[in-house]
């Protein structure tokens, strides 16, 4: 099991790996198994996602309140 913590700011969003959670990403579509530690933050992150938006998992408080601070910074600019 990764031991990540969840990305909740877009100061934190900005340090991942747009190639590495894209990877995790399709993964995730896919219903893999949950990346270990041998994966980065990046990929799980992408993983989560993934899965949320493939109805394999739901979408939990860390994911909402990134969404919520993306949408508002949006609205803001």
């Amino acid at each position: 099991m990764a031991e990540w913590l969840p990305v909740t700011t877009l100061a934190d969003l900005a340090t991942i790996d747009d190639a590495e959670c894209i990877d995790g990403y399709w993964d995730g579509r896919e219903n893999a198994p949950q990346p270990g530690n041998n994966r980065s933050r990046s990929y799980w992150h992408g993983w989560r996602n993934g899965m949320v938006d493939s109805r394999h998992m739901e979408k939990d408080d860390a994911q909402a309140e990134l969404a919520r601070v993306y949408i508002a910074h949006q609205r803001a600019n």
